[in-house]
């Protein structure tokens, strides 16, 4: 029999209603939970230096303050973002065995989302084999069998056929990079320490998120591939900012400022500034509006000008990023020796599946990269 359900939607969207004061209380009784349970010896705060783990750590550290933070160091960090987590007290660095180039050389390209790439890799498999492998992932990119549309048109909560045109693109797909970059060391760190992570993700971040809180809650004892404490998981993106704008808390240079959101008036002192008071303020960033891993694509559709702004804040690593690229000889795009190749990348998304994505410097790299080759798919 299956484990059941620790909450409902419903209960989901109460606790996210809910003010802040009473939210942050929340957060720290799971935490307690945790650190009765394992001691503080024996928990880790995972620590990307963002500022969703920021506020948890402000949180964790405000109870127990020589609770260790462990920082894995891709080096697909904003620069700022790794200098600020670094400098915090009492953090350990770890660092993965592969380079993003050599992830994606091996695996693939992580664009649009993990839920997609896994569905995009699996499904081509399947195909190439063609005997009835990942049939499950096939039917879900192609919208047939249990994903296929009801009879109103309504559309499984589990369709990606809106990008079945990645079955044709001439680059591999993967979700890899995450668990090859950052999970897999701060798996090998758990093993020898025997230390049980605390983490700073919210249901509402993605679909897999919100299902596993939904199985779980925050502390998820019975999980039986990782015990993990996501005490955070009830908050919004609008609950962390308010908590940093509201306890002055610093956060990394890349983020800019957080901010009570423009309300359109140019020049004119906001009122809330004003009178000093912040009650239900909506809040935003003046720098990125999220960070992570700086040559990521994942999320790409929903932050359509990542590259752009990449750009103006790191020009030489969005050259890096954006320059270079070579077909392989199975005849798969690919990273060369010049760079990440993803003005190739980006600009078939835009093609073929009329995605939009910004391409800072786009005339110079098709310029000085393209080939008969590359104009074969992009169609110029």
């Amino acid at each position: 029999m299956g484990l059941e359900s620790k909450h409902t939607y419903g209960d989901l969207k109460q606790m996210q209603s809910l003010p802040l004061q009473a939210k942050i209380q929340m957060t720290r009784r799971r935490i307690l939970e945790w650190v009765d349970e394992f001691g503080e010896d024996g928990v880790y705060v995972s620590f990307s230096g963002g500022k969703d783990s920021t506020v948890l750590l402000d949180i964790v550290r405000k109870d127990y303050p020589n609770i260790e933070a462990v920082f894995v160091n891709t080096g697909l960090e904003y620069p700022s973002v790794m200098q600020f987590a670094l400098s915090k007290e009492n953090v350990t660095e770890l660092r993965p065995t592969m380079n993003f180039r050599d992830v994606i050389i091996k695996y693939g390209y992580p664009i649009i989302g993990k839920e997609v790439s896994q569905v995009v890799q699996e499904a081509r498999i399947g195909l190439k084999r063609g005997d009835g492998s990942y049939q499950f992932r096939i039917d879900r990119i192609l919208g047939k069998g249990h994903y296929a549309p009801l009879e109103d048109g309504t559309k499984s909560q589990f369709d990606v056929s809106a990008y079945k045109f990645l079955l044709d693109a001439p680059f591999n797909i993967s979700d890899r990079c995450c668990k090859v970059m950052k999970k897999n060391p701060a798996r090998s760190y758990e093993r020898k320490s025997g230390r049980k992570i605390i983490l700073a993700t919210m249901a509402d971040e993605s679909r897999l998120r919100r299902q596993r809180w939904l199985k779980y809650g925050c502390n998820a004892w019975d999980d039986k591939k990782q015990q993990s404490s996501n005490p955070m998981s009830f908050w919004t993106e609008q609950d962390v900012l308010t908590y940093i704008h509201t306890y002055n808390l610093a956060i990394a240079d890349a983020y800019g400022q957080v901010v009570v959101k423009n309300d359109g008036v140019d020049g004119q002192m906001n009122i809330h500034d004003y009178l000093g008071d912040y009650r239900g303020c909506q809040y935003e960033t003046t720098g990125c509006r999220r960070t992570g891993c700086i040559f990521c694509g994942f999320g790409i559709t929903q932050d359509k000008q990542r590259f752009v702004r990449l750009s103006e804040q790191e020009p030489k690593l969005c050259d890096y990023v954006m320059r270079g690229g070579e077909f392989s000889e199975s005849g798969m795009w690919q990273p060369s020796k010049d760079g990440l190749g993803y003005w190739f990348v980006l600009e078939w998304l835009n093609v073929h599946g009329n995605l939009g994505i910004g391409i800072p410097n786009w005339a110079h790299y098709y310029k000085n990269y393209n080939t008969k080759e590359t104009d074969k798919y992009l169609g110029e």
